[in-house]
């Protein structure tokens, strides 16, 4: 029997499918492919009503995870995910905050035992593509760097996937993106990103087409209405959403089968 064609994405908190990762899953999914998102948290370092941050009063970690939870659900509807696998470790916050030390953190968590979870996964559903951070976690952020330290380690134990791809971000994209912003007119006094942020565009091998579904983007981001992170980009004027939403970038790390050195499908050479 041939293998179902599967894509499977390793992210480490609820509302990190959709910036990234949020067009190619409903792009596959649309064209019958099996999608499978795997979140390694609940999300309990997220905002907790009104914005409360962690440690200050009235955040409870318990009904923020909850109520991220309930978010993701609605997010991975608006998406098409088929399958949603919770690992349910606990968030680890961001670089620096208290939450890195709880010994129940995802951070603190060998990284062996999670990933012998992760392979699991791996040997249910068998996924040809399999995609998550890079060593950086993109910007630093220890649940980020966890989730592709487990990632890379079931790719590599199991020796299932064909394809393994690292998110990315055009850091010319960004510049250009900016430049338009500043062109329309459009506020950008409360963004500040760093000069070398984004990845070097001679890096990036993969660009995926997903402006079809930007709306569903847009609408998976909305879902995620507790999270303060999100409102820049749910703000922007939609012609600004959807040069941003458009197009997906990678960086290819493994590939057992042929296929050519700048792709726009991630099942390039996977396909019938």
């Amino acid at each position: 029997m041939d293998r179902q064609l599967t894509v499977m994405a390793v992210h480490a908190h609820p509302d990190d499918e959709v910036i990234s990762t949020g067009g190619i899953l409903a792009r596959y999914a649309a064209e019958g492919i099996r999608t499978v998102l795997v979140t390694c948290t609940n999300g309990e370092q997220g905002d907790g009503p009104g914005g409360v941050k962690p440690g200050d009063p009235g955040h409870d970690d318990a009904e923020v995870a909850e109520r991220r939870l309930a978010e993701l659900r609605e997010s991975v509807a608006h998406l098409g995910i088929e399958h949603v696998e919770l690992l349910g470790y606990r968030d680890s916050g961001m670089d620096g905050w208290e939450g890195n030390a709880h010994p129940d953190s995802f951070w603190n968590v060998p990284v062996e035992r999670a990933a012998a979870r992760l392979a699991e996964l791996m040997e249910h559903y068998r996924p040809q593509v399999v995609v998550t951070y890079d060593e950086t976690g993109g910007y630093g952020h220890p649940d980020h760097i966890q989730a592709h330290r487990i990632a890379v380690a079931a790719t590599e134990s199991t020796g299932i996937p064909d394809k393994l791809y690292y998110t990315a971000v055009s850091r010319a994209g960004v510049q250009e993106m900016f430049e338009y912003m500043r062109t329309a007119g459009i506020e950008m006094d409360e963004v500040e990103l760093p000069d070398d942020f984004g990845t070097p565009d001679e890096l990036i091998t993969t660009v995926a087409d997903v402006s079809p579904y930007v709306e569903h983007k847009v609408k998976a981001l909305r879902a995620h209405a507790s999270q303060s992170d999100s409102i820049f980009l749910l703000q922007m004027p939609e012609e600004a959403q959807h040069r941003v939403f458009a197009t997906e970038s990678f960086v290819r790390k493994i590939c057992k089968v042929a296929a050519p050195d700048h792709e726009d499908d991630l099942f390039a050479g996977l396909r019938d």
